[in-house]
């Protein structure tokens, strides 16, 4: 187990709130327990300029038909589900990632193609990219990350994965309104965008796994 109270390191016993008015009604996938550390494992986008014009764009549009859709903070692809971890576990989760990922090449995919997704428990929806290109390089990643979790007992990733950039989001299951028409008018915005085709081939650089609140980044060779 790694040593407590480490300078800098949070509290692992801090009590975390559950109210979902805090966070825009969003409702935990497992309840918060004392000790367990939502993780995840995902490829980090940066976004430009010019992505967060195009965002912007399908946002307006979209919320003709859903006004309570918010853009995401922060833009990510992601290779695992989130899982928990216990607090000493993950040092040696973070270990095994990264004896895994070490042998992994940066490598491009694109990401053009507009596509609704619900969350498990239907209680979010998300207008996303799903990749088009570059499927195999991220299903190899997504087969090295599945055995790290295997070897902690730990749910692995969706058999077919949608790979895919969440752009926005709203609360509960309305995919109904976003499809169709609505989702035909947002992948006609991007195809017609002027930058889209160099903005939406995208070079990973870097894995990152998040822990709780500690970051930890596999830099691709």
């Amino acid at each position: 187990p790694a040593p407590a109270g480490l300078p800098g390191d949070p509290d692992p016993e801090e009590a975390v709130s559950d109210d979902s008015s805090r966070h825009g009604g969003r409702v935990r996938c497992f309840p918060h327990e004392r000790g367990n550390w939502a993780t995840h494992v995902y490829l980090p986008y940066t976004a430009q300029e010019e992505f967060l014009e195009l965002l912007e764009l399908l946002l307006s549009h979209a919320r003709t038909y859903v006004p309570s859709l918010a853009a995401m903070e922060e833009f990510h692809l992601s290779l695992s589900q989130c899982v928990v971890l216990r607090y000493h576990w993950i040092q040696p989760f973070v270990r095994s990632l990264r004896e895994r990922l070490a042998a992994f090449h940066r490598f491009f995919c694109v990401a053009d193609q507009v596509k609704v997704y619900t969350n498990q428990n239907k209680t979010r929806t998300f207008i996303g990219l799903e990749v088009s290109a570059g499927h195999f390089q991220l299903l190899e990643l997504v087969s090295e990350v599945d055995g790290v979790l295997e070897e902690f007992d730990l749910p692995t990733f969706y058999k077919d994965p949608s790979f895919h950039i969440s752009l926005a989001w709203c609360v509960g299951d309305l995919s109904g309104r976003l499809e169709g028409q609505c989702l035909q008018e947002l992948q006609d915005i991007v195809d017609g965008f002027e930058e889209s085709a160099f903005l939406l081939r995208i070079q990973w650089e870097q894995i990152r796994c998040k822990s709780g609140n500690k970051y930890f980044s596999f830099p691709l060779r």
